[in-house]
């Protein structure tokens, strides 16, 4: 296999965090929603911690897609 083939193959693995952040982020929001549901006077907490959570969460995808992009670049 040639070092393109392997640059190829990088670029795909890290593409693939992705789906990890994807389904990280929808338990993060159903676990909270879950919350509130059982428990309505603590929403504003939740509801500070889901939006924190996803935007921790979603960072992991995009940093999966930097480094895909260096892959591609380099």
């Amino acid at each position: 296999m040639d070092m393109e083939g392997m640059k190829y193959l990088g670029a795909a693995i890290a593409v693939m965090t992705g789906f990890g952040s994807g389904i990280g982020e929808g338990m993060i929001c159903s676990h909270a929603i879950d919350g509130m549901a059982r428990n309505p006077q603590m929403f504003s907490k939740l509801r500070t911690s889901m939006i924190l959570g996803c935007a921790l969460d979603e960072t992991t995808g995009i940093y999966g897609l930097v480094v895909a992009i260096m892959c591609l670049v380099m």
